[in-house]
């Protein structure tokens, strides 16, 4: 073992540091991180700097790329895993399955009957003027009550350790897709620290939004036809349309592709027209039916609201949802998780700022260089301005903007994310990270993929992750709760190809030789399916997480 490391000249940690301690007598290695602190010091600088440069390399390869400037730029994943005990996993399954809950309560009373504006729970006027608030989808029930099939949490850590909500994406959330090619890659990477770990795996991700997806499906339909609708190969996330279309074994679509006669969706094929009766749409609200939002757009299909409204196609996630990822409505949930559900939330917002009441308003405009000031409407990191690292006249732009326009803005303290150990040019250094769990709603259950997707900032100070900005991503592992005995797929990383051989998926229809059709009983548990899909191949894409 060499008598130096990458890990001799880390931090400084600023902050809660997930991998070390920072006690009088220096850096302590946490428990969860001691068979990897070991494995990283006994492989030698050379070794980890060589396996770092194939893991980037082989992401180059099969076209796991995104754009900046117009350049094509390998995403960035870590070699240095992101590690979470089994017990605050625990701590953050059960917070976002009741955050989950709590915003379908949410959606449904907002689209039905507005008991919460009667009880005073929320302002009329918060929703209202929400640009995601979308009245032509008011009275639509979907078929087993579920509105959002997909949502992504973020979350962050504060200086205490303690995870804490930073906001909700309940309309499209994207970056699952990273939570698997990351798993794949780093386990090859690093196979000898990934066998020393029983780490709960991430591939039956499809298989389970599969079945969420069909049990979604219109009364009376009993072999349902799902699709992945995309806006096309140009959009910054069209890798991972292709690769859930591929593993769940469904046809991806474009607008072409469908029609909608008689108050139906029907699906272009060789052998003609054919039902469509559940679409996991990647397509914005405003741009998914002409004949409704904008009708200029060519990337949704007329009438798909007519059809959903007469029961005979189900859209997931449901048209409107966005109002529910509103900044301000976020201010609001943990009211919701009490009035909906009668439960103290199990996970903490961020303090916040509403900037629409006067009194907040007057507060922050005081303080705003030392505040963080967000649009209620943005996403990527776009608009955010950090008061301690923006200029005069940023801040007095920012002031005229609040002004004329107060709904707009949220305001939060400065929070030192935590950090974790990553790889750069001078070393292993602590660089701030946050965490998006992807949860599942099938309607009878609340499934949280263990794990989920970790970005890092890889600028020294950066707390913004976007990759926009230069952030990148790591591998998370969740460890078995080693006093309970796993489903044998929770014991260990799955090799999909190995499953293919032993158990071959069930027959149905193949259409354009993109995998089979799933035909399963919807009553059956999302933890104990074990159908498989075949392996896929990793095409282009050029993107980031939004």
């Amino acid at each position: 073992m060499s008598e130096t490391s990458l890990f001799d000249e880390y931090g400084p940690m600023v902050g809660f540091d997930e991998m070390f301690t920072d006690p009088a007598g220096g850096p302590a290695v946490r428990p969860e991180y001691e068979a990897i602190s070991g494995a990283f010091r006994a492989m030698g600088d050379d070794e980890i700097r060589v396996r770092a440069d194939a893991l980037a390399s082989s992401y180059l390869d099969q076209g796991v790329t995104f754009g900046v400037a117009g350049e094509e730029r390998p995403f960035p994943l870590d070699i240095v895993p992101r590690v979470i005990e089994a017990a605050d996993w625990k701590h953050v399954d059960l917070g976002v399955q009741q955050r989950v809950k709590a915003l379908e309560a949410f959606l449904a009373d907002v689209y039905g009957p507005g008991e919460l504006f009667a009880d005073g729970v929320v302002p009329r006027e918060t929703v209202m003027t929400s640009p995601h608030y979308h009245r032509v989808v008011a009275g639509l029930e979907p078929a087993n009550g579920v509105r959002v099939h997909v949502s992504g949490v973020d979350l962050i850590r504060d200086a205490d350790g303690n995870f804490r909500v930073l906001e909700d994406n309940v309309r499209v959330p994207s970056g699952v897709s990273y939570v698997m090619t990351n798993r794949r890659a780093l386990s090859g990477a690093l196979p000898e620290v990934f066998a020393d770990h029983r780490i709960r795996p991430v591939q039956q991700y499809s298989r389970i939004l599969l079945q969420a997806l069909r049990s979604a499906a219109p009364a009376g339909v009993s072999d349902p036809t799902v699709v992945v609708l995309t806006p096309g190969v140009y959009n910054s996330a069209y890798f991972e349309h292709t690769l859930l279309a591929r593993t769940m074994g469904v046809e991806l679509v474009e607008a072409r592709d469908l029609v909608c006669q008689g108050g139906r969706v029907l699906m272009r094929t060789t052998r003609g027209l054919e039902p469509v009766h559940v679409i996991y749409r990647r397509i914005d609200d405003e741009f998914l039916d002409p004949a409704q939002f904008r009708p200029d757009s060519v990337l949704g299909v007329p009438g798909l609201i007519t059809a959903a409204r007469a029961g005979n196609v189900t859209i997931s996630n449901a048209i409107g949802n966005g109002v529910a990822d509103d900044k301000l409505l976020y201010t609001y949930v943990p009211d919701l998780i009490r009035y909906y559900l009668q439960e103290d939330p199990i996970l903490q917002n961020v303090d916040t700022w509403r900037l629409g009441e006067a009194d907040q308003r007057e507060e922050v405009l005081d303080r705003l260089d030392e505040l963080v000031v967000k649009p209620v409407d943005g996403s990527g990191g776009k608009g955010i301005v950090i008061g301690p690292a923006a200029t005069a006249a940023e801040l007095d732009e920012l002031r005229g903007k609040i002004h004329a326009d107060p709904r707009a803005w949220i305001a939060q303290p400065v929070i030192s994310l935590s950090t974790v150990p990553t790889l750069v040019e001078q070393g292993i250094r602590p660089r701030h990270v946050d965490l998006r769990p992807f949860a599942v709603n099938a309607g009878d259950e609340v499934y949280v993929l263990p794990g989920g997707l970790t970005r890092v900032a890889l600028p020294e100070g950066e707390l913004i992750v976007n990759s926009s900005r230069g952030g990148g991503s790591k591998d998370t592992w969740v460890l078995a709760d080693p006093f309970v005995d796993p489903n044998p797929l929770d014991e260990a990383e799955v090799d999909e190809a190995e499953l293919a051989r032993k158990e071959k998926p069930r027959p149905g229809k193949a259409r354009s030789g993109v995998g089979q059709s799933q035909s399963q009983s919807q009553g059956e548990s999302l933890q104990e399916q074990t159908q498989t899909f075949p392996e896929y191949t990793e095409p282009h894409v050029s993107g980031e997480v939004e």
